[in-house]
């Protein structure tokens, strides 16, 4: 692999055209029920001739571009594509709402709008008349009233000076604005993160060295690519050469996986509870001696620690353990995982051991947008990984713990700053170069970076007492019975929390009770599942402190999802929104007397 050519994003279709010309299967995507594949000389091809098509519209350096893609071979190709003429690609999220929409578009002051299909397009389709920048909007799929992207192609083919673009690539420096990444934004308006090309190469070419991919190796990818961590990976698996396979829809991943058989994939966290949790339900549902093996052998995994460190004995329980029921698992994410990366959120330990311990090693990272995105990751040297932590800071890239306990980073990974804001900037890069997370951690060992917390969501009860709710909600989070909870009491005389109760997992377990599950409204409102949850929050309250523990809870019916708006779309809460949506539910719940009562959700 040569990534020392790299400098600009756009290079590494040179490494193709060098290291993998012949590639068959560069990137797939699925269609009319198969895997359809693009070469590497597809890529090259695709990425050059939409080039010249926008060269062909007048877009240059600085131009502003809005995608809203599902995932696919055409992103790459238009990522690329928009790259190499100097304009800027702004992509964003098929599922924000229609007010961020239109503010992302002005705001950026987008010319032209690349949408995937007719669905997303109805979702920008009332917003465009208010977008005073835009030019023309063209689509993936054949959408009535817009003009195809093979149009854009068209255009390209028809270029009377075709060698003018190897002209302005030159031009085009690795410190240059690559990208504009709107953030999420779990508060407020988000935020347009500049990016350059230098930003994302020197956190690929840092994370290439930590797996050993090879050109051979198949990847899924499920995680949006508009969003800085899939993105960046998609930058480190083309620099590899892998055989990358897009997923569309993520409620398809667990078919996809078994179909592909990759041998990595990255995840969020809740993706890997939730593969967690469907295993422990077919644990459930099993009988007599193959339930107890099955149980037995899940202990094993979450003791699981690295080197050997159990002893014998244990590896010996481990070796029974992953012959019987491990490898069960792992035949159903495809047989051939040996790496899974986890991000964008904080991973529980108990998950990474035990898919270790099932023959998956899991690494996790920690970064933000801002960073593009890694700070710190673990890796497969010795030492390279400690349960509990994101592992040590990535080569190249400084840290530092300020004295309230915020992590601080420096290094060629951080943003060229705030799109169109730079006051905003100038509040969390310091005259120094620290660029201030807003995440609170502590170094394990003076090594291993631990986050301990989201500075802004650290709230005070009225008695004066201080609450972390990350920590509280990830404890109990690892009831099978709670698919989400977020823990609420600012100014308020204790903690409490709304709870999500998993839906699939309480029907197996009404099943096996013999409690009738009509509907997850009237299972929110019944005694028994009531006083089970309660029995999991209490069971968790003995490992927090006084003021942490759980005064009071409330079961919600309804699930927390992207388009409903309490998750973002790399599944974090948007607490504020949930406490607005959630008010009086809320007011209703400190009210009661009781630990936990039933009233109608809204």
């Amino acid at each position: 692999m040569k990534t020392q050519q790299v400098t600009r994003l756009f290079d590494l279709l040179d490494v193709y055209s060098e290291n993998y010309s012949s590639k068959p299967d560069a990137l797939l995507k699925r269609k009319a029920g198969k895997w359809h594949a693009y070469s590497s000389r597809d890529y090259i091809n695709y990425a050059r001739t939409i080039s010249l098509g926008f060269l062909s519209l007048g877009v240059g350096k600085g131009t502003k571009i809005a995608t809203v893609f599902v995932n696919s071979p055409e992103w790459n190709f238009f990522d690329m594509g928009i790259m190499q003429t100097g304009a800027v690609q702004v992509p964003i999220y098929p599922t924000v709402s229609e007010d961020n929409y239109c503010y992302i578009l002005n705001d950026s002051n987008s010319e032209y709008l690349i949408v995937s299909n007719n669905e997303v397009y109805q979702r920008v389709k009332n917003i465009c008349p208010n977008i005073a920048s835009l030019k023309g909007i063209f689509s993936i799929e054949k959408v009535k009233g817009l003009r195809h992207w093979k149009e854009l192609l068209e255009l390209g083919l028809n270029h009377p000076d075709p060698q003018i673009l190897d002209h302005i690539k030159q031009g085009i420096n690795p410190d240059d604005l690559a990208t504009i990444i709107y953030t999420s934004g779990t508060t407020g308006r988000p935020k347009g993160v500049m990016l350059s090309h230098n930003n994302f190469i020197s956190n690929f070419t840092a994370c290439a060295a930590i797996p050993h991919y090879t050109s051979k190796d198949k990847v899924l990818s499920f995680l949006p690519l508009c969003h800085v961590y899939e993105r960046m990976l998609n930058y480190l698996f083309q620099s590899c050469g892998m055989s990358i396979y897009y997923c569309e829809n993520i409620e398809k991943i667990g078919d996809q996986i078994r179909e592909v058989r990759p041998d990595t994939f990255a995840a969020v966290p809740r993706v890997l509870e939730k593969m967690y949790n469907r295993v422990v339900i077919r644990g459930k549902n099993l009988k007599g001696i193959r339930k107890t093996v099955f149980f037995w052998a899940l202990r094993q995994g979450h003791k699981f620690e690295l080197n050997h460190e159990c002893g014998l004995y244990y590896d010996v329980k481990l070796f029974i353990a992953r012959l019987l029921v491990f490898s069960k698992w792992k035949k159903a994410l495809g047989g051939r995982v040996r790496l899974i990366v986890s991000g964008g959120a904080a991973l529980h330990p108990r998950l990474a051991r035990v898919f270790w311990a099932a023959g998956m090693p899991l690494m996790e990272g920690y970064g933000l947008t801002e960073t593009s995105p890694v700070i710190a990751v673990s890796t497969f040297e010795k030492g390279g990984l400690k349960f509990g932590t994101v592992g040590p800071v990535l080569p190249g890239v400084e840290i530092r713990i300020a004295d309230d306990h915020e992590i601080l980073c420096r290094g060629p990974n951080v943003m060229l700053g705030y799109y169109n804001r730079p006051e905003r900037t100038r509040e969390v890069i310091d005259d120094e170069g620290w660029f201030h997370t807003g995440d609170l951690g502590v170094l394990i060992d003076g090594k291993y970076l631990r986050i301990t917390d989201r500075k802004k969501e650290i709230f005070k009860t009225s008695t004066g007492k201080y609450i972390a709710p990350q920590v509280i909600e990830q404890k109990v989070k690892e009831s099978p019975f709670i698919e989400n909870i977020m823990v609420i009491g600012e100014n308020r005389k204790y903690a409490a929390a709304l709870i999500v109760p998993n839906m699939e997992y309480l029907r197996g377990w009404c099943k096996v009770k013999e409690i009738k599950f009509v509907s997850p409204e009237k299972a929110i409102r019944n005694s028994k599942i009531i006083k089970r949850i309660r029995e999991d929050v209490e069971h968790f309250n003995m490992e927090l402190g006084k003021t942490e523990k759980i005064k009071k809870i409330r079961l919600l019916s309804n699930p927390w999802s992207v388009d409903s708006g309490e998750l973002s779309p790399t599944l974090k809460l948007r607490r504020k929104f949930i406490l607005e949506k959630y008010a009086r539910i809320i007011e209703d719940t400190y009210r009661s007397q009781e630990f936990n009562y039933k009233v109608e959700e809204e």
